[in-house]
């Protein structure tokens, strides 16, 4: 029961507390004992909380047996990335520059929701310093490996979400995405990462300079991660930029999706090089086959080449600019201690004149435009998520290109849903985009794809050799 549990979506678990076939106490333990099996290898994890994880599964177990629950998520263990401020717990965003000791009163909007909706946090997850670079690794927590083979990178920023979700370390979890660090990390590990339209789910402090981390979720299948950001997307005055509530509700808007037809009348754009990315062969032929699922399922497909070559450049200059305004108040004794990538990014963000950051600005609202255009044309468009699978940590060479970049500078809802493995068994991501707070359509052509297709659920969790 504990390895099934521990494999369970949070739909699943929900179901079974309605049964009383499990309660939030069994499924917590089975969590942690996952963690104390399989958590040390892989480093998912910044901080773990039993006593309090506990603490709160009994109390949602006590409302289950009154029949009372006291939200969408009662009794679902949820962990947080380590970017996100958690009452009662250290936020220290992977740097070694942040004082651990306080006071940390406060809950992000992202958490404030997850209490109010009954989640058991457990834990924060790992993420590189401040979230300015796409690997698996920080200075204040180290490596964090791929549980589908612990010599691979799960990639970043949300390295410890993605790996926890995927090894059984919690059905759901929270991470940001600001250029990827979402959807890449996820298709790298074979879960559904959904990074929503920039203001759909409220973020505090809010991002006053270069590209803004969305906050969204991690999940084993669509169905959950459509759950979790019905539950964050709830309203939060914190946030300056916040989007008025959706209309309706973006779970039932999944009802009846996993069926031939499902996706009768939608116009999708299918682009496997986005304007000059090159994909690896495998990643070619899956995507090829994924495209050819979407219009078995009633899709009208058709090849497109949005022109987006440029937006690498721009996002460049954007998180620059964002890494020098991150640790502008730190001297050089503090300064020696960040990661040499963050370090080398704040120093070409110094380097920026004003005049270079506005022309920045100025390319990333003309490629919202180009997406825009794009748009009238098609309801969706769909990519790889990235050019490859997760390279090796050590001596793997740079990353595949990702696909993911254009689209938080967009500021669009898109997704990355598992489309396969390679033949050496690491998994490979399908990256759905959609209009502006169209998280909906997203999500349902996602649902469809899940269910037409074998959802990845669990990895091999192979020991280091």
């Amino acid at each position: 029961m504990t390895s099934s549990l521990v494999q369970a979506t949070a739909l699943e678990l929900l179901a079974l507390y309605r049964a009383r076939s499990a309660s939030p106490v069994e499924v917590m333990r089975a969590v942690l004992a996952q963690v104390e099996r399989h958590g040390a290898p892989l480093n998912a994890f910044v901080l773990i909380d039993e006593e309090r994880a506990l603490d709160a599964a009994r109390a949602s177990e006590a409302r289950w047996v009154r029949g009372a629950p006291a939200g969408r998520l009662d009794g679902v263990p949820v962990s947080v990335k380590d970017l996100l401020l958690t009452a009662g717990w250290p936020t220290r965003r992977g740097s070694r520059t942040v004082d651990a000791s306080g006071p940390w009163t406060e809950d992000a909007p992202a958490v404030a929701r997850l209490r109010e909706h009954g989640a058991v946090l457990f834990g924060k997850t790992t993420t590189s310093e401040f979230g300015l670079k796409g690997a698996g690794d920080s200075p204040l927590t180290g490596i964090t490996r791929n549980p589908w083979d612990p010599r691979h990178t799960p990639g970043g920023s949300s390295a410890g979400a993605v790996t926890a979700v995927a090894a059984g370390f919690g059905p759901i979890a929270v991470g940001t995405d600001g250029g990827g660090s979402i959807r890449v990390p996820s298709a790298f590990s074979g879960v559904v990462g959904l990074k929503p339209t920039f203001g759909r789910v409220p973020a505090h402090p809010a991002s006053v300079v270069g590209v803004p981390p969305h906050v969204g979720p991690i999940a084993r299948s669509v169905g959950d991660a459509a759950l979790l950001l019905a539950v964050l997307s709830g309203p939060d005055d914190r946030d300056p930029f916040r989007a008025p509530p959706a209309p309706g509700d973006v779970v039932d808007a999944l009802d009846g999706a996993p069926f031939a037809g499902a996706l009768r009348g939608v116009r999708i754009g299918v682009s496997a090089t986005l304007g000059g990315i090159e994909p690896a062969g495998e990643t070619r032929a899956r995507f090829a086959a994924a495209a050819a699922t979407l219009e078995e399922l009633g899709a009208e497909v058709e090849e497109v080449d949005p022109p987006l070559a440029d937006a690498g450049s721009v996002l460049r200059t954007l998180f620059a600019a964002r890494a020098a305004h991150t640790v502008r108040e730190l001297g050089p004794e503090r300064r020696a201690l960040l990661d040499p990538a963050v370090r080398s990014a704040a120093a070409e963000g110094e380097a920026l004149g004003a005049v270079a950051y506005l022309e920045a600005e100025r390319r990333r609202a003309e490629l919202a435009l180009v997406m825009a255009a794009l748009h009238r044309r098609f309801d969706l468009l769909v990519t790889p998520t990235s050019a490859g699978a997760a390279p090796l940590i050590e001596g793997g060479g740079p990353p595949p290109a990702s696909f993911a970049g254009p689209f938080s500078l967009t500021r669009q809802p898109a997704i990355s849903v598992p489309m396969g493995v390679t033949g050496a068994g690491l998994p490979l991501g399908l990256q759905i985009v959609g209009r502006h707070f169209e998280e909906a359509l997203v999500l349902r052509a996602a649902r469809a794809f899940e269910g037409a297709g074998v959802p990845l659920r669990a990895p091999p969790l192979r020991s280091l050799r």
